[in-house]
């Protein structure tokens, strides 16, 4: 089946979708994607339909996923621990499964601020947070994020004190990460669905911040 982090937007000759980027031609390793993905429907390994129906289903995914997971972390302080030590057994029990690659959690603080790259590729946890924006899978945020994320987190509007640290993470196809945001102040006694409200999408990758109540 095909990898979730790959985009599809077009029709091969059996009725699935590959990528196609601006009428460009294909690559080598689009070509071979499509190539594979011919050779095992015919032997009936799935058949178009299941492919086309993964692919709805990874398309359909929005941070509200995500949102979830970081509303139960800042209401229960035994989530938040296990979330931190292990972020795939936590999400797969709230049944959010990421596959078989692993989620690390990583939590901003008074003093550290994180910030999640994949300099190869758009690497991204799309179980919890659906689709990567268009911005996290250009050359310019992956390269500059990882050289000047200072500078690229006050052009996000986020802008951090001389003394906080700013730790950048690089996702890989076995390895993606999630921000756990600091918890807006006043939200005492909130419900979970009140404080998911709350999480932004780039707050879990750490180019914003949740949103204030008010």
């Amino acid at each position: 089946m095909p990898h979730d982090h790959h985009d599809h937007d077009h029709l091969s000759p059996s009725g699935h979708p590959y990528r196609k980027d601006n009428d460009a031609p294909l690559s080598y390793w689009q070509t071979m994607e499509i190539a594979i993905r011919e050779i095992m429907i015919e032997k009936g390994e799935f058949t178009a339909a299941q492919v086309n129906a993964q692919i709805e289903a990874m398309d359909a995914r929005n941070p509200t996923n995500g949102a979830k997971v970081v509303a139960r972390a800042w209401d229960e302080p035994e989530f938040k621990a296990a979330l931190l030590a292990d972020g795939s057994k936590a999400t797969r029990e709230m049944g959010f499964d990421i596959g078989p690659m692993n989620l690390v959690a990583v939590e901003n603080t008074e003093d550290t601020h994180n910030v999640i790259v994949c300099t190869l590729c758009s690497c991204y946890p799309r179980n919890l947070l659906g689709l990567p924006p268009d911005w996290y899978k250009t050359r310019e945020y992956r390269s500059r994020t990882v050289k000047e994320p200072r500078k690229v987190l006050a052009e996000f509007g986020v802008d951090l004190p001389d003394g906080t640290t700013c730790r950048v993470h690089d996702s890989t196809a076995d390895m993606r990460y999630i921000v756990l945001p600091a918890r807006p102040a006043d939200t005492d006694g909130w419900s979970q669905e009140q404080l998911a409200e709350l999480v932004t999408r780039d707050s879990m990758i750490g180019t914003g911040l949740p949103k204030q109540p008010g």
